[in-house]
C-alpha cells in the first residue's frame, strides 16, 4: 500500500505531495512549491527521512520550496533535464513580479523520462508528458495505480498551455498516452485540485473531448 499526504501550499493553491510506501520510515516529496516549514513540519510528523524530491516541471509555483527542504532535510533532488537550468536560476523565469523572491538550486539529477526509479521502497516509472511545459514528466507508482500527474491532467480539467513553452496539441497527446498506457482505475494526484481517476477524467473531462488541434 501507498500512503500519500497532499499539502495545499502557496498563493496559486499548489498540491505537494509527501508519498511513502505503508509503514516506511522513507518518504518521497513531489513539487514542493512553497511554505517550506509547512513541509518540513510534516515530515518530522511523519517520523520519515525525505530520500527525494521529484519535480513534475519548473513553473514556480512548484518548485518555490525546494532549496530549503533540500538543505534541511539531505534529500537530493530530481528536475526534467529540458527545464534543469530553470531551478538553477529561478528569478529568470518568474514571469510576474508580485511572486518571489526563489531561491535557486542545482539540481543533483535530472530526469528525461523512460527511467525507473527506486526510493523510499517504491518503484518509480518516468513519464515524459510535455504540452504544460516542455520538460514536463509525470509519476507513475505502477504497483499502486497511482500517478502524480503534476500541471498535465486535473479533476475535470487539463494543464494551461498559455505560457512559454505550452502547447495545446503536445499536452492532449500527452494525456492520450496515460490514458492509454495505464489502467483507468489509476489514481491521479494532480498539480492542483483534488484527486482524480484517469477511468474518470476519460468518461467526464470535457477537455478530453477536444481533438489535438
Amino acid at each position: 500500500m501507498i500512503e500519500v499526504r497532499s499539502l495545499l501550499v502557496g498563493p496559486l493553491q499548489e498540491n505537494c505531495y509527501l508519498v511513502r510506501a505503508e509503514g516506511s520510515s522513507e518518504a518521497i516529496m513531489v513539487d514542493p512549491g512553497d511554505e517550506a516549514p509547512r513541509l518540513l513540519a510534516a515530515i518530522d510528523e511523519w517520523g520519515v527521512r525525505l530520500s527525494a524530491i521529484l519535480l513534475t516541471h519548473t513553473h514556480f509555483d512548484h518548485l518555490g520550496a525546494v532549496a530549503p527542504v533540500a538543505r534541511a532535510s539531505g534529500a537530493e533532488v530530481w528536475v526534467p533535464t529540458l527545464e534543469r537550468q530553470v531551478l538553477a536560476d529561478v528569478s529568470s523565469y518568474v514571469p510576474f513580479p508580485d511572486f518571489g523572491p526563489f531561491e535557486s538550486y542545482k539540481a543533483e539529477h535530472d530526469l528525461s523520462g523512460g527511467e525507473t526509479l527506486a526510493l523510499a521502497g517504491l518503484d518509480i516509472e518516468v513519464l515524459f508528458t510535455p504540452g504544460h511545459s516542455p520538460g514536463h514528466l509525470s509519476f507513475s507508482v505502477p504497483a499502486e495505480a497511482a500517478l502524480f500527474s503534476g500541471d498535465v491532467l486535473f479533476q475535470g480539467s487539463v494543464g494551461r498551455t498559455d505560457l512559454p513553452g505550452g502547447n495545446w496539441p503536445t499536452l492532449r497527446a500527452s494525456i492520450q498516452e496515460l490514458i492509454d498506457r495505464l489502467p483507468p482505475e489509476t489514481a491521479v494526484y494532480p498539480g492542483h485540485m483534488g484527486e482524480t481517476t484517469l477511468g474518470a477524467e476519460r468518461a467526464s473531462n470535457p477537455f478530453l473531448a477536444e481533438p489535438a488541434r
